[in-house]
């Protein structure tokens, strides 16, 4: 720190606001706060000045709640005693950016990092709710590590349409194949679909978001409750003034993320995902944070915490109900409370509200067992991740909480070779051949049929897309089967009810398997065992990966800004969270590296 060695400044803010060992650079730093109406006193008052990250816009409807949730959080702020400074953050919206919002997570995260380090900021309040915008703000407040809380904007209300609930984006695949086969026309669908959006929020699924927001009150990283209130409920802005009151309190006990998101926290979280049901693209997010804090955690973990226990939350796509429901259920609190009885939550996490977990939850079970069940009666056991390996690549995951009886009897049944069949493989290259061949015969398309699709990971679309949960072409559905085997090296929707096999590290544009993948070989997927393999003979598959080399490699798109360049050159896979390589040894800098240099 700069200033007088013998007198060290109370909070960073004061090296800009109030450093007479550095007067010059004080005034500079200090009148141009003043010209918006800020008084001298407010900012040299020994009080701390708290960062709202703003993820609130018209670009980014899921969180546009916090557009007005801001306002409840700055008075919790000043009646704590702090001084609150609110900021933009790169918008992040899954259902608006092309070509995905998932390429813009490491974005986000990086100006994160930036306004936390560089700016007079002493603590903050991160606003999440749609897909990225919950682990970027996690992962930047992992590696600057200065006190930070998180807000939710909540779910919507529960969608309805004709007496049944409509979920967000699950709604979706349903109507889709409804489109397919001729029993809605273009308008009843977008109408339909429309039905699961009646208000702001994010999905009223257990899609990504809801998991996101959940995880983050499991890792501690919120007030209890903070996750499950939907977005127009009064007590939304109530807890966002609570949220507002308490991070003032954490940058006075300097409690940090380093202190919240342990490897025991990450395994709690962990547990919580499989209990919920949650979106498989939590193992993405939730590596890529624990990378940025310096915890070990890589996608087995997902399956030797998480595979062996049950799913207790009754909410589509693996159940029935929608957000507003488990929000009356009990909420994360009412998870965690089964699982603390079943000895399965590490109970002396720390929590944002300066608790252990164990004393937020214990004992606040649920009253309404429709939604969320005991843990002894749940609506599935053994409900977690299945992580596959093969030829086809290193690493993938299933989740089994999705597979449905159809899907089951169909290619899991025989009795001498349970969880486990053998299917001719269809492979599209990107969504664009799926939308384009997908019901077109000659491909020869049956029950017996596994579809992959490339192209579509991090290095390949980029970003990775959520486009491997395909369905079955429309002469399939008509016979009433509704879904086949799908495997991809991109994302699925967390909405999306069907047990794919996805995340597959390294994908084809890194030269995984995949990329020599053909139509009509045949391919080898045992749950049992946990691998999925080609079943073509070495010395062809030698040949073929002989052959894509002599061509230059699996052929991708170009980019089409410069992020998109960047991005391509930085980014690790899948598997390790997607993260930008080099930005990983870059940790807890608030303390390591020291205030940054002076700017004149």
């Amino acid at each position: 720190m700069t200033g007088n060695p013998k007198k060290p400044l109370k909070f960073r803010s004061q090296n800009w606001f109030d450093n007479p060992a550095n007067a010059d650079m004080t005034a500079l730093y200090l009148e141009r706060y003043l010209n918006f109406g800020l008084t001298k006193n407010e900012l040299q008052g020994g009080k701390p000045i708290i960062g709202i990250a703003q993820t609130g816009s018209d670009l980014s409807p899921c969180n546009r709640a916090h557009v007005d949730l801001v306002k409840r959080v700055r008075d919790g702020i000043y009646q704590a005693g702090g001084i609150p400074l609110e900021f933009p953050v790169h918008p992040i919206q899954e259902t608006g950016k092309r070509p995905t919002a998932s390429l813009d997570r490491n974005l986000s995260y990086l100006s994160i990092v930036e306004v936390l380090y560089g700016y007079p900021i002493d603590g903050v309040v991160l606003t999440v709710g749609c897909d990225k915008t919950t682990p970027a703000c996690l992962m930047a407040a992992a590696t600057v590590d200065i006190p930070a809380i998180c807000l939710s904007s909540g779910p919507m209300l529960n969608g309805w349409y004709k007496g049944q609930r409509t979920g967000s984006g699950t709604i979706v695949w349903m109507a889709r194949e409804k489109l397919a086969t001729g029993e809605l026309d273009y308008e009843g669908f977008v109408d339909l679909v429309a039905t699961s959006a009646p208000s702001t929020g994010f999905c009223n699924t257990m899609g990504t978001a809801t998991t996101m927001n959940s995880l983050t009150e499991a890792l501690g990283m919120s007030l209890p409750g903070n996750a499950a209130i939907p977005a127009p409920y009064r007590e939304r802005g109530q807890m966002a003034f609570e949220t507002g009151k308490r991070i003032v309190g954490m940058v006075h006990e300097d409690l940090t993320p380093s202190k919240i998101m342990t490897r025991k926290a990450f395994e709690n979280a962990i547990a919580v995902n499989t209990a919920i049901g949650g979106s498989t693209n939590a193992p993405n997010h939730l590596n890529a944070v624990a990378r940025h804090m310096g915890v070990e955690l890589n996608v087995i973990d997902w399956e030797k915490v998480g595979y062996n226990l049950p799913l207790i939350v009754n909410l589509q796509p693996a159940g029935e109900y929608l957000g507003e429901d488990y929000h009356r259920a009990g909420g994360v609190p009412a998870v965690i409370a089964e699982l603390i009885k079943a000895g399965k939550i590490h109970e002396d996490c720390m929590t944002a509200n300066g608790k252990t977990i164990g004393e937020n939850c214990k004992d606040k079970f649920s009253w309404d067992r429709s939604v969320i069940k005991e843990y002894g009666q749940p609506l599935k056991e053994h409900a977690g991740f299945k992580m596959l390996s093969g030829n086809l690549f290193d690493s993938a995951i299933m989740k089994t909480s999705v597979i449905s009886e159809e899907f089951r009897q169909r290619y899991l049944s025989n009795p001498k070779d349970p969880n486990a069949f053998v299917a001719k493989a269809i492979v599209f290259d990107g969504p664009e051949d799926y939308h384009a061949h997908i019901d077109d015969p000659k491909l020869g398309i049956d029950e017996n049929t596994i579809l992959f699709i490339r192209g579509v990971g991090p290095l390949g679309y980029p970003g990775a897309a959520e486009v491997v949960n395909m369905r079955a072409p429309n002469y399939l559905l008509e016979k009433n089967i509704r879904s086949l085997p799908c495997v991809g090296d991109g994302r699925q929707s967390g909405t999306s009810g069907s047990p794919s096999i996805l995340n597959a590290s390294p994908e084809a544009a890194a030269g995984g398997g995949l990329a020599i993948l053909k139509n009509g070989d045949k391919v080898r997927i045992d749950l049992n065992k946990g691998t999925c393999d080609m079943l073509v003979p070495e010395a062809e598959l030698q040949a073929r990966r002989d052959a894509l080399a002599k061509a230059g490699g699996y052929k991708v798109p170009e980019s089409q800004t410069p992020w998109q360049e960047i991005f391509r050159a930085n980014v690790d896979q899948l598997s390790n969270g997607m993260v930008l390589k080099g930005a990983v040894k870059f940790q807890r800098i608030a303390k390591t590296k020291g205030i940054p240099r002076d700017n004149h």
